[in-house]
């Protein structure tokens, strides 16, 4: 039996521990925090789910087997994880990020509608478009609900054998002549093969201190929805919104409450390394998102009842690193999914356990490989 630690259980580390357990592997996965918890990019209640890619249509095939294994993830843990309601792109038919999800739905023969700017306000007036906007709609899109799925995939892997180890910072691994040596809380783990999926806190393990992974701040907002029937998953579907004025990820009410906003506009500010994290926004920030939210989205009102922050880890090119680590023996890195890993995570869990357990894959991930960058 093949001995594998996953060093890091945020949703692509998790994911990959669920595999590997399905497959017979002795899994150790370890987290500095709890299953779940809110300072990586596996926080903040809502995560999205695309099929028509402004990333490009090589995702697609990876994107659709994703949809199938969070659907075996529900059966198996008995958990509600994915609601498909559709998504939206929104902006000028020649933005770049509105071309591009149109071009990719053309190419990869997908399902889509595209809605002018009268069908668009007919169809969604939960968004205030201006003349000349257009919407592109992919129903092959939702949301995600990112806690509960890292904990059903941490849950389901228990099930099948693995050994999760929460609040196990690793202080140090070490290669060694059959595999990798990992301390955590002064215990020693001998292990045959070590997967690295330490989202942001690339950086601060030995082994993958010089991949080019910067650990960046995110910032979400909570606005209350005057109509909250009208702003629910069955209403609203995901909305990806690109403006002069504004660019924000938008999410339906979960709570019960209030839609969800994820700035783009605003940049994404680089942090020391994740355990700087903020806990809460800066005052010129809040009143930007509270201005877009004013302009754009019409039945909310537009000040925030509810601010997080969670990092995330960016390559130069906004593609992860993913594939044997560069230098080193029976060692696999995932990270550095640069804000949309998440959806494509238990595909990307697939392809790690390939990678530990048969030394390939028969997914696509050459545009991926670790060694694009010189180190």
């Amino acid at each position: 039996m093949t001995r594998v630690a996953v060093i890091g259980t945020g949703v692509i580390g998790a994911m990959t521990t669920w595999r590997l357990a399905l497959r017979g592997a002795e899994v150790l996965a370890f987290d500095a925090y709890g299953p779940g918890h809110d300072r990586g990019a596996s926080a903040g209640e809502s995560r999205i789910f695309r099929t028509a890619y402004k990333e490009g249509a090589a995702y697609v095939p990876l994107l659709q087997r994703a949809e199938a294994l969070w659907r075996d993830l529900e059966r198996d843990a008995g958990a509600d994880l994915l609601t498909l309601c559709g998504g939206l792109t929104i902006g000028a038919p020649d933005h770049p990020d509105v071309a591009a999800v149109r071009r990719c739905a053309e190419d990869a023969g997908l399902d889509h509608e595209v809605l002018d700017s009268e069908q668009a306000r007919k169809r969604f007036p939960q968004h205030r478009i201006d003349d000349g906007e257009i919407m592109v709609l992919d129903p092959a899109a939702g949301v995600l609900r990112p806690e509960p799925s890292v904990q059903a995939a941490l849950r389901s892997a228990e099930a099948a054998g693995a050994r999760v180890l929460p609040y196990h910072p690793v202080t140090h691994a070490a290669e060694t002549a059959d595999g990798w040596r990992i301390t955590s809380n002064d215990t020693t783990f001998e292990v045959d093969h070590a997967i690295f999926a330490p989202g942001p806190w690339a950086r601060q393990l030995a082994p993958l201190g010089s991949l080019p992974v910067e650990a960046r701040l995110i910032t979400a907002y909570w606005f209350a929805a005057r109509d909250v029937t009208a702003h629910q998953p069955g209403s609203l579907p995901i909305a990806i919104r690109r403006h002069p004025e504004a660019g924000f990820s938008c999410f339906p009410a979960l709570d019960g409450a209030a839609i969800k906003i994820v700035p783009h506009h605003l940049g994404w500010p680089d942090l020391d390394g994740p355990d700087d994290l903020p806990r809460s926004s800066a005052p010129e920030h809040a009143r930007a998102a509270s201005a877009a939210a004013a302009r754009l989205l019409p039945g909310v009102t537009p000040h925030p009842i509810r601010v997080s922050t969670f990092a995330e880890g960016f390559t130069p090119d906004e593609h992860a690193l993913l594939g044997p680590l560069p230098g080193h023996r029976r060692a696999t890195v995932m990270t550095g999914f640069s804000g949309h890993g998440f959806k494509l995570a238990p595909a990307f869990g697939e392809i790690g356990a390939d990678l530990a357990l048969d030394g390939a894959t028969s997914h696509d991930i050459a545009a991926l490989d670790p060694t694009r960058f010189p180190l």
